[in-house]
Parts: C-alpha cells; sequence; structure tokens
C-alpha cells in the first residue's frame, strides 16, 4: 500500500547539510597514549563544533554545548552520530588550551596547499597586515576600577601571556582615535585576489608589526614552494629599508608600499650651500667625518659652538637658542652616500597606484574573519588564543574549498551566506530529481 504524504518533498524546508562542508575538512590526530579515566572525545569532533560555533557566530562555549544538547542534526554532522556523548565546556576549553598551535596550523596549511593545487589560489599579490584580539581580561573592561590599567610593568592577572598594544580608529572622516588593549595580534599575509588567509601567526600586542613581515614571507615561500609571488602589498607600517629590500632583492617581485611620512627626515632650517651644510642659526657646521649605521653610510655635520674652536670664540651660546644646544651638544645633520631601495620604486607611477589600491583585500579578509568572532575569543593565554584565530581561518578557508568544489567558484569568499543557502538548491533540485525518475 502506498504511503500517502501531507507535503511533496520538494516543499520542505531544505537541512543545511554541514556534513558536505566538513568532507573537504583534513584529518586533525596524533598519537594519544592510553591511559585511565572516561574516554577521549575525537579532536576531529571538537574541532567540527568550534567550526560550527564560529559559522553561526555564537560567542561563548556554553551556548554552543546548549546548541549541541538541542539539535541532534548538527550533532550528527560532527560525529556522524546523533547519540554521541557531548563535550563539557571545560573540555572544549582544554582543547583550545592545550592543543599545540603546530597541529592546527598543519591542517591550514594543508587546506592552502590543497586550494592552490586545484587552482584556486594563485598568490600573486599577496598583501601584509595585521589585527587586534584584546584579552579577556578586566583591565580592558573601562566600566571596572583598576589601577594602572594600562601600566606595560603591570601584567594583567587574567593573562599574563598577553601584551600591551594599540588600537586606532576613525569615529569621523580625518579624525584618529588611539586606544589602548591588552591582548594580542593576529598577523597575516593575504592573497590579494581572492581575499584568502595564506599564512597567520598569533603574538603578544606589544610585538613589533615591521619585524614579522620579513619571518612570516620566508615561512610561507618555505612551507608552499610553488608560490610565485609578483607584489607585496602593505601600509606605510612596513616602509622599512629591510622589509623593501627583501621583497625586491630577494624576492623578485613588486612592492606597493607607500611611504611613511614619520621616517622622512625633515630638516627644518638646515640648507646645503656647495660644500657646506648650514644650521638654523646660518653658521657652518662642523664636518666630522663618514660614519656606517646598518649598513648605510653617512656624511656627519656637527654643531660648530662645540667642535670648532674659531666659532667657540665668537659665540657663547646658539644664536638660534636650539635645544640640542644643551641636551646633546648640539645639532647633527646627516647626508646619506648609500643610495636607498626607495629609489627603484616609482611611487607616483599609475602602476604603484593600482598596485596600492589592492591592499584593502586585507581589510576585507579581516572583516569576515571577525565575523565570525575570531575578535572574542573564549579562553585566556596565548596558545588558546592562537588556536581561537587559526580555526577562524581555517573556517574561512574551507568555506572556500568547499564552495570551489562545488562549483561556485564565485562565492569563495561568502563565508556568512554561502553555508546557509548553498546546500538548499541542490538538496531541493536533487529531490526534484528524484521525483522525475519515481
Amino acid at each position: 500500500m502506498k504511503q500517502i504524504s501531507l507535503f511533496k518533498p520538494e516543499d520542505l524546508p531544505s537541512r543545511i547539510l554541514y556534513k558536505k562542508l566538513f568532507e573537504n575538512l583534513p584529518h586533525l590526530s596524533w598519537d594519544q597514549k592510553e591511559r585511565g579515566g572516561r574516554p577521549p572525545f575525537s579532536r576531529d569532533f571538537l574541532l567540527k563544533t568550534l567550526i560550527y560555533k564560529g559559522l553561526r557566530r555564537i560567542y561563548s562555549l556554553t551556548d554552543i554545548v546548549f546548541e549541541l544538547k538541542n539539535n541532534p542534526s548538527v550533532l550528527a554532522a560532527c560525529t556522524g552520530d546523533a547519540f554521541k556523548r557531548i563535550p563539557s565546556v571545560e573540555r572544549i576549553s582544554s582543547f583550545l588550551r592545550n592543543t599545540p598551535s603546530q597541529r592546527l596550523a598543519k591542517v591550514r596549511d594543508i587546506l592552502v596547499d590543497i586550494l592552490i593545487q586545484e587552482g584556486a589560489i594563485t598568490a600573486k599579490i599577496v598583501a601584509l597586515d595585521s589585527c587586534p584580539i584584546p584579552a579577556n581580561v578586566k583591565e580592558n573592561n573601562l566600566k571596572t576600577s583598576v589601577k594602572d590599567r594600562f601600566d606595560k610593568n603591570r601584567r594583567p592577572k587574567g593573562d599574563p601571556e598577553a601584551g600591551l598594544g594599540i588600537m586606532i580608529h576613525y569615529p569621523r572622516p580625518f579624525k584618529k582615535e588611539i586606544c589602548y588593549f591588552w591582548g594580542y595580534r593576529n598577523h597575516v599575509i593575504v592573497d590579494a585576489e581572492t581575499e584568502l588567509s595564506l599564512w597567520e601567526k598569533t603574538l603578544p600586542a606589544n610585538k613589533s608589526e615591521m619585524r614579522q613581515a620579513i619571518p612570516m614571507l620566508k615561512e610561507l615561500i618555505n612551507r608552499h614552494p610553488s608560490l610565485k609571488i609578483e607584489v607585496v602589498l602593505g601600509d606605510a607600517m612596513y616602509d622599512t629599508e629591510d622589509i623593501l629590500k627583501f621583497i625586491i632583492k630577494e624576492l623578485k617581485a613588486k612592492t606597493g608600499i607607500p611611504r611613511n611620512p614619520r621616517r622622512q627626515e625633515k630638516k627644518e632650517g638646515f640648507y646645503v650651500n656647495k660644500n657646506n651644510v648650514y644650521c638654523p642659526a646660518g653658521i657652518a657646521m662642523f664636518r666630522k667625518g663618514k660614519m656606517t649605521v646598518a649598513g648605510i653610510t653617512y656624511i656627519q655635520y656637527a654643531c660648530p659652538l662645540y667642535w670648532s674652536k674659531k666659532i667657540q670664540q665668537r659665540y657663547l651660546l646658539c644664536p638660534a637658542n636650539h635645544p640640542k644646544f644643551f641636551s646633546q651638544k648640539g645639532c647633527n645633520y646627516l647626508i646619506r652616500l648609500t643610495p636607498s631601495i626607495r629609489e627603484e620604486i616609482d611611487y607616483g607611477s599609475e602602476e604603484f597606484k593600482s598596485l596600492y589600491n589592492k591592499r584593502t583585500s586585507v581589510e576585507r579578509s579581516f572583516s569576515r574573519l571577525l565575523s565570525i568572532a575570531m575578535q572574542n575569543p573564549t579562553t585566556v593565554g596565548l596558545n588558546a588564543t592562537q588556536n581561537h584565530c587559526t580555526i577562524a581561518h581555517i573556517t574561512s578557508l574551507l568555506v572556500a574549498l568547499t564552495a570551489y568544489r562545488s562549483g561556485q567558484k564565485d562565492k569563495i569568499r561568502f563565508i556568512k551566506s554561502f553555508v546557509p543557502n548553498f546546500l538548499d538548491d541542490s538538496q531541493k533540485s536533487s529531490l526534484r530529481t528524484l521525483n522525475l525518475q519515481k
């Protein structure tokens, strides 16, 4: 007897098949020593749980545990069995705190490898940047009463590994505001075309962004030797001699890093006439000779009131009342002899401006990562925060790979809308096809 259905299968709301998403996730496991006690939870299960937490923008571990208890279909997608034992909040927190960060970084690298091999990522143009990750400490809560809240010599008790950093935001156009925070920074290298992260690392917020650029580029090339980087983009923070030399001389690539006005030497009141340099008081300065600092050679000119006996007889004090006359034996003027690497960059060309405009891809990449709660870690500590940020990058890469393999290459960046929508139409179409076959 044929059973009569109240609803047509194609009219039923389709489920989101997270299982299709997790099929593209690399395996996370390693040798574990046998010990007594309760049987351990699968690390793949815990990783999938945290990926689901990010996609659903669930901000607390308590809420994700409740979601697993309340939604058997999600539990089945993460474990393959809707009747599996559900981990506690403490167990998920322990996974974040105690899992070696290299393990999750390996999963991230495998996803990048697959995207490169399948042609989804070319990484010809890459961009550098970093994002602040505030720690969950009372010092960051301005409603609490804390003495010496942002004293760098007093680490917060809630997270002693956190560093003191700054966040910059623009409440109004061309109006910049700076605020301090305790926490970390997530440093990334992003493919400017697909806006997907290629490499990332999380460090305390007091670690310099400039000093991470060259090591990260080297690590990226060593891990993915097939990449042929042609252009490296970044903001003015990365405008240093070392970074520019590495990009142009070693990588043989172009740069889209603008000049940093703070690093342009300004000598107000000084001028050069023939072979003499004149100070703001209009006196010819004393030539001390050549000096070399960090491989750069200069001709050094010093205050004549200190180094020239003829001038000392004419003046008792600096005629220009320069404050450096008392603080550091007068003024110094350096004429650079070693050519600057910046002379090889045509900052005013249309090509340079076009390349620099692509740097905003890293901003959009961070915007998507923050939409899956990367800036809201649920546990404290450097290792836990590193794992939290790496899982956010894994989530973004996993969605991109799933979209690419499903034939929807134009949706690899749809991290917020792709998962809820991309399986619905396919499920409905399959049901329609099934009915037509019947």
